[in-house]
């Protein structure tokens, strides 16, 4: 590390993590004249390039549209309006578009994170500073917070002085590790069940989404482009990728998806094998001090119901809202001058935690037939039956499952 001084930069907002919360936040506070820096610990091409979700809500599409930050979104993506749920043997189509009067945009979300770096770092000439070591937050419960770094090129520690921080940099990043010991409350629930999350390069073998409910384990088919797909397997807690072959995966996925008058599957390269355990967190409150958190560093919510990047949004729109109107110079009608960021927290929770009870309500669905407990495969049954049966239960599940109106 270099002996010279540190370098001493001084700023109104410090985002730290540039995945679509982070991002979200940085163009929102540039376009609005507030001075801010985003510092991301992995590199440009990485964050482009990782896999990560790929449904959007449309509140979340609407509302970036009118910020400017879904040009490609509105020209590219395609939208879902139904799904499928199979189990013994059969096929049950459930028309959520029309149910609800809102679609999915299937946009994977590295493409939405090369959009809005685009937006931000090319087009707006913001300040994004990738690949940074050793990053360190001190003076987050006073006044002038200060975010510490080491640049990766020369070596040399970097200090930026700043009015407020957003944590945006995930469930394992350094923001929500900075806050004392007893200042916020972690609720986490576990599902006891793993998914092996699979890209395989082979065009969709149905229109949308299938979630195939088997007494051997859950499974689901989900279009990604033309000639990529999206696969979920459960499998057993503890088990590792190596333990799932090429020909094991395409066996249980044909025998889980399997239903009279379905398309065979079209088998491919699998490109991504990823275990991920299923559970679920909230950080309670989102703020402490000059630090707000927002994203999965605040929540994680398990993929079954494709919240993740869609509360990341709602998060970083409504921070965004308040931090501008906290800051003198941001360009905001509101001038309550940070009773937005005193009622951050308590907005966003609000959505998380409806967001939470849907996706565990449906986790209980998807696993009950899977579960060994009779019981619990009993009343799985009877939620799904009541879905298909019943009208007024079906526009309540499709209002949930496609997102809530409003987006902030």
């Amino acid at each position: 590390m270099s002996s010279a001084l540190p370098v001493l930069t001084h700023t109104s907002v410090v985002i730290i993590g540039a995945g679509p919360a982070g991002l979200v936040v940085a163009s929102r506070l540039h376009d609005s004249g507030v001075d801010c820096v985003l510092l991301e610990a992995e590199s440009r091409d990485f964050i482009e390039r990782r896999p990560r979700a790929g449904f959007m809500e449309e509140w979340a599409v609407r509302t970036l549209a009118e910020h400017g930050l879904a040009e490609r979104i509105a020209v590219q993506a395609e939208t879902q309006g139904e799904f499928e749920f199979r189990f013994g043997g059969e096929r049950h189509t459930v028309p959520t578009a029309e149910l609800s009067g809102r679609r999915h945009f299937v946009y994977p979300q590295p493409r939405l994170v090369t959009d809005l770096i685009a937006s931000y770092a090319d087009k707006g000439a913001g300040d994004a500073r990738f690949g940074v070591r050793d990053v360190r937050l001190d003076g987050i419960g006073g006044d002038r917070p200060v975010v510490s770094y080491t640049d990766p090129l020369t070596g040399s520690r970097h200090r930026v002085v700043c009015d407020y921080v957003a944590g945006c940099d995930g469930a394992r990043g350094v923001t929500r590790a900075a806050i004392p010991e007893g200042r916020v409350t972690v609720s986490r629930r576990d599902d006891g069940v793993a998914w092996l999350a699979l890209l395989a390069q082979a065009p969709p073998s149905a229109d949308g989404v299938v979630f195939g409910i088997h007494e051997r384990g859950f499974g689901a088919h989900m279009a990604r482009g033309p000639e990529v797909t999206r696969y979920y397997l459960q499998v057993p807690p503890g088990d590792t990728p190596d333990d799932w072959p090429h020909e094991r995966v395409w066996h249980e996925l044909h025998t889980r998806l399997a239903a009279d008058g379905a398309r065979p599957l079209t088998e491919g390269t699998l490109v991504e094998k990823v275990v991920l355990d299923m559970h679920n967190y909230v950080v309670e409150p989102m703020s402490y001090g000059r630090l707000h958190l927002a994203g999965d560093a605040a929540h994680l919510v398990a993929p079954i119901a494709a919240k993740g990047m869609n509360l990341a949004i709602h998060d970083a729109l409504l921070l965004a809202d308040a931090l501008i109107a906290a800051t003198p110079g941001g360009d905001s009608d509101d001038d309550d001058n940070g009773a937005g960021l005193a009622g951050y927290s308590e907005a966003a929770l609000r959505r998380v935690w409806q967001y939470q009870e849907f996706s565990q309500w449906l986790s209980d669905v998807l696993h009950g037939a899977s579960s060994g407990d009779r019981f619990r495969a009993g009343t799985a049954r009877a939620r799904l039956g009541r879905i298909l049966e019943s009208g007024t239960a079906a526009r309540a599940f499709a209002g949930q499952y496609m997102g809530e109106e409003g987006g902030r």
